[in-house]
C-alpha cells in the first residue's frame, strides 16, 4: 500500500504532467472514495449532477463523464442516464475501481492532451467533475472535447477557480465565444469540500457550463 504521504490534495495539486497523474491514481484508486471524498466532503460530482438535471434536455446524449476517476459523478447521476453514460479517464487502476460499480456504458483510458478515441460530433454532452483542477490539464483540452461533441452539445465542467485565470481558461473560452465555436459561458462559484482537511477547506470551484454552437467555427487554437 502507498504512504499516506504520497497521496492527497497536496500531491494532486503539484501534477504538471500526464505521467504524473497516471503514477499518481495508480496508487490512490483503491482509498480514493473513503480516503479522499468521503473524508474531504468531496462536492464536485454531486455540484455537477445538480446542474446537468437544471440544464439538460432529452436531446443531451450520450454524456461523456471527462476524468471520471473511480465514478463518483456517475453515482450522483440518475440510474437512468447509466445506459447513455461513457466515462475516460487517463488512470487504468481508477478506472478499475469505476467498473466494478457498473454505472457506465463504456469505460475508456485516453490523454485530453492527445486525440481521444471517437469520431467527431459523438457526444451530446460532456460532462468532468475534478479534472480542470491544476496547471497538468489546461484550456488546450477543449479543442478535442468540442472536436468529439455533437452541436449544441451540453458542457457542464468545473475548473478549480485559482487557475480560471491563471491557466487561461477565461481567455480560451472568450476566445471560443468570439470565434462562433461556443455561447458564451455562465459561471457559478462554489465550495469543492464540506468538510476534511483545514488546509484546503476554502478551495473553491467554478461551475462553467456552456453550449456548443449549433453551426460551430473552427476552435481558435494553435
Amino acid at each position: 500500500m502507498a504512504d499516506d504521504d504520497d497521496l492527497g490534495l497536496d500531491a494532486a495539486y503539484s501534477l504538471k504532467t500526464p505521467q504524473d497523474s497516471v503514477r499518481l491514481y495508480a496508487k490512490w484508486a483503491e482509498s480514493y472514495d473513503e480516503g479522499f471524498a468521503a473524508e474531504q466532503g468531496y462536492r464536485t460530482p454531486a455540484v455537477i449532477a445538480t446542474a446537468f438535471a437544471e440544464a439538460a434536455t432529452e436531446h443531451d446524449t450520450p454524456l461523456l463523464d471527462v476524468g471520471c476517476g473511480t465514478g463518483l459523478l456517475a453515482a450522483a447521476l440518475p440510474p437512468s442516464l447509466q445506459a447513455s453514460l461513457w466515462g475516460l479517464d487517463i488512470s487504468a487502476q481508477m478506472l478499475a475501481v469505476a467498473e466494478e460499480k457498473h454505472l457506465y456504458q463504456r469505460l475508456i483510458e485516453g490523454n485530453l492532451l492527445e486525440r481521444l478515441p471517437f469520431d467527431d460530433a459523438t457526444f451530446g454532452c460532456i460532462l468532468s467533475a475534478g479534472t480542470f483542477t491544476t496547471g497538468h490539464v489546461g484550456p488546450q483540452a477543449f479543442e478535442e472535447l468540442l472536436r468529439i461533441s455533437k452541436p449544441d452539445a451540453l458542457f457542464l465542467v468545473s475548473v478549480h477557480a485559482h487557475y480560471f485565470h491563471e491557466a487561461g481558461f477565461d481567455m480560451t473560452f472568450g476566445e471560443l465565444n468570439q470565434a462562433g465555436a461556443i455561447t458564451p459561458i455562465q459561471t457559478e462559484a462554489f465550495d469543492f469540500y464540506s468538510h476534511g482537511d483545514e488546509d484546503h477547506a476554502e478551495d473553491r470551484g467554478l461551475l462553467v457550463s456552456f453550449r456548443k454552437k449549433q453551426t460551430s467555427s473552427p476552435a481558435p487554437f494553435a
